[in-house]
């Protein structure tokens, strides 16, 4: 299964790869600058053909890519030399190209991404597509943990409220809840919440989740005890339990929701009998206390709904809409990395992106095919964002740092001495080894901690 994750996951960011080099390319040939070399993946080509000027290649090493321009390397050799000398490049490379134009290429692979985005979740949208969640209604995570007040206990949240509106956003299920809160960490928000047909506002501050970079208040969604569906030859099934039941009470303790049933199994370590209710006859399962509540065999019932088919002009609007929202919290979220959150859990290297997009893809698989390839093509599109806004970073090597080399040779008017551009980029390559170390340690750790 973790290879074929894994195998699942080089696919889709090779996806991502394909459409950020082929906005290079394409901006490239657009500004009349040759391109020698097309290439998926990094490593030795084992395949590859010619096509006209341009030789398209798949590299060995399937994460990564690169779009190889004629001259773009002469930043290190005579040749560029001969360029602050005055001495103009042969026609069609990089350097014979203005400032403006190369700047232009560089925003071509990021834009690309972010287009690739766009149009992937106007698909989305246009088909329609299920959406899993609960209700609004919350639970105090307090009551299943002491260890320190959460926000939600200090704005007078209790149990059963359900969270009708948040910043002036309509909150109807629990993932619109969720969404609004995570985006929020230390921000002020005003919620409105209805309690016993009483509706009441009041103010919140999501603490910053250190682990994660998200924001969170301390609560957990609510969802009745009724089961929705029991494995075969479980231990749910073996004790006689079916889909629909309603469970009332384990060992003689009420279960109003899923968390006080999985409150119980924690604090249990005897067998145990859980009485349910099942067309209005009562009856009772017996249990043994070895097994955990996932090994019961039994999934709780969610709330479902199909989100209407959208027309294509309000399938392109809400694409966009949806790109430039996921655009923003990532950029808005890199502020976070300055606030003392654990970056070997906050930030993903490519061996967790690249498993954890396989494990999305899985998932979605497991609960049928449209919805596979909508949780695919959906974490594709968030990834597709995120390179677009770490490209445009302005750090040596990455396509913003590029452009800020661009703009100094077009306000100059001249190139760049080449010791400044050799100091500027070795730097670069420092920092980026310097990420991709931390990265990986913190996917070492992802995987380590996983296999516990």
């Amino acid at each position: 299964m973790v290879f074929f994750n894994i195998l699942l996951g080089l696919v889709g960011l090779g996806i991502v790869v394909f459409f950020h080099e082929l906005g290079h390319f394409l901006t490239a040939r657009l500004v009349g600058i040759n391109v020698e070399a097309f290439s998926i993946g990094w490593g030795k080509p084992f395949l590859k053909k010619k096509i006209g000027m341009t030789e398209y290649r798949l590299g060995v090493f399937p994460v990564g890519g690169y779009c190889k321009m004629q001259g773009d390397s002469d930043y290190n050799n005579e040749a560029y030399v001969n360029l602050e000398k005055g001495i103009k490049p042969e026609k069609g490379s990089y350097h014979a190209a203005s400032p403006l134009a190369r700047m232009l290429v560089c925003v071509g692979g990021p834009l690309f991404n972010l287009l690739f985005a766009c149009v992937v979740f106007s698909v989305i949208w246009g088909i329609g597509f299920e959406v899993y969640t609960s209700e609004n209604k919350i639970i105090l995570a307090s009551e299943f943990d002491n260890s320190q007040i959460f926000p939600a206990d200090i704005a007078g949240l209790k149990t059963g409220d359900r969270i009708i509106e948040i910043k002036g956003n309509r909150t109807d299920y629990f993932h619109e809840v969720h969404e609004n809160i995570v985006t929020n960490a230390d921000k002020l928000l005003p919620i409105t919440i209805e309690r016993n047909g009483e509706i009441f506002d009041l103010e919140i501050t999501p603490l910053l989740d250190k682990s994660s970079g998200a924001g969170r208040i301390g609560i957990l969604a609510w969802r009745d005890p009724i089961i929705d569906s029991v494995m075969e030859g479980s231990a749910a099934e073996n004790a006689g339990l079916k889909s629909g039941d309603v469970i009332i009470s384990a060992n003689g303790n009420p279960v109003l929701n899923s968390e006080d049933f999985r409150k119980f199994r924690q604090q249990n370590t005897d067998d145990f009998i859980v009485e349910y209710a099942r067309d209005g006859i009562r009856g009772e399962a017996v249990f043994s206390a070895e097994e955990t509540v996932s090994e019961l065999g039994f999934y709780w019932s969610i709330i479902s709904y199909q989100t209407p088919r959208l027309s294509f002009p309000k399938a392109i609007v809400t694409g966009a809409r949806e790109s430039f929202k996921t655009l923003y919290i990532t950029v808005t979220s890199l502020r976070l990395l300055f606030k003392g959150i654990d970056l070997t859990k906050a930030v993903s290297g490519p061996a967790r992106i690249t498993y954890m997009m396989g494990d999305t893809a899985t998932q979605g698989f497991g609960q049928g095919v449209g919805t596979g390839f909508r949780s695919v093509f959906s974490f594709i599109a968030l990834i597709s964002v995120a390179l677009c806004v770490m490209n445009m970073l302005p750090l040596p090597i990455l396509d913003g740092g590029m452009i800020i080399l661009f703009l100094v040779e077009m306000i100059r008017g001249k190139p760049i001495p080449p010791k400044a551009v050799a100091v500027f980029q070795t730097c670069g390559m420092v920092i980026i080894f310097g990420l991709m170390l931390f990265a990986i340690f913190g996917d070492i750790m992802f995987f380590a901690s996983a296999g516990r």
